[in-house]
């Protein structure tokens, strides 16, 4: 076996060792929170249970959704409270691989998208879900109970915490495609009224037809995508002075300079005379006979 086919066998079983390591974290962390699913389940059915009329309630249409629905959610919670560990045996694997500098900057922008995610799942849950669920409620035709499936209720919210969760990572999305040289500052800043108009089109598809609840994920996307401007400019390095003063040649000074280059090389050979001056000496002392 070849040098290159041993190290990438070995490449091979790091990852799958560091995925071993990440799914048996979140495993552990699920089996311990497992006696309290049907509480966590509570926990995430407040902001709905508390829009509904007095005695409004959330039901279950299928046999098996009571007992899988709190499984997937304390699975959800669990995989959440393992996610920096996670990330850190992804960042173990790829690190090894990437340059000093880029391992600078990969260390503040993987914290930064952990942090930045749960708030996008808070921001969601504590602002978002109040608002939603209230309109949706309010909206409902008189003498009809709004009694949500437990199941779609999940899928529901869910949805909602990858919309909001994606968004708040607008600004080390940014901070990437400007270190990468993928697009500039000053673009960022010419394509600002596009990302405004793309922001409350994403928040008309993601969220319930109500003007707030767009607004509500418009909006912090707007705010995010400036902020991830606000760190380029302040990371982004400035270049040296001689690099900033320096200016290229244009194309007549460059063709004045390479006729000086070669006027000053035709200077330095020896000229006719000079390499002549050696056989006119042998000339005269050996005069014709």
């Amino acid at each position: 076996m070849s040098a290159a086919e041993n190290s990438f066998v070995s490449h091979l079983i790091e990852m799958r060792d560091r995925l071993l390591r990440a799914v048996l974290a979140v495993v552990i962390i699920f089996i311990a929170l497992f006696p309290w699913a049907q509480d966590i389940y509570a926990l995430l059915a407040q902001p709905m249970l508390a829009a509904l009329p007095e005695g409004g309630q959330m039901i279950a249409t299928e046999v098996t959704t009571p007992f899988f629905v709190p499984i997937k959610v304390t699975m959800m919670a669990a995989f959440l409270l393992a996610m920096p560990w996670v990330f850190y045996q992804a960042w173990a694997f790829v690190a090894p691989g990437l340059y000093q500098h880029e391992r600078r900057i990969g260390v503040p922008l993987v914290i930064a998208s952990v942090i930045l995610f749960l708030l996008g799942m808070a921001f969601a849950y504590f602002l978002v879900f109040p608002v939603v669920f209230g309109f949706v409620v309010g909206v409902a035709p008189e003498g009809v109970a709004v009694m949500t499936d437990i199941g779609k209720y999940l899928d529901f919210v869910m949805t909602l915490f990858m919309a909001f969760g994606i968004t708040f990572e607008v600004p080390v999305a940014v901070v990437l495609l400007v270190k990468m040289g993928m697009v500039s500052i000053a673009k960022l800043r010419e394509i600002r009224p596009y990302v405004i108009v793309g922001a409350f089109v994403v928040g008309a598809i993601f969220t319930p037809p109500d003007i707030i609840s767009q607004f509500m994920l418009a909006v912090p996307l707007w705010i995010l995508y400036e902020i991830g401007i606000l760190v380029s400019v302040l990371i982004t390095r400035p270049k040296p002075k001689e690099d900033a003063d320096y200016t290229p040649m244009s194309e007549s000074e460059m063709d004045s300079e390479l006729d000086r280059i070669e006027a000053e090389a035709r200077m330095s050979e020896p000229g006719p005379a000079q390499s002549d001056a050696p056989d006119q000496e042998i000339a005269d002392l050996n005069p014709p006979r």
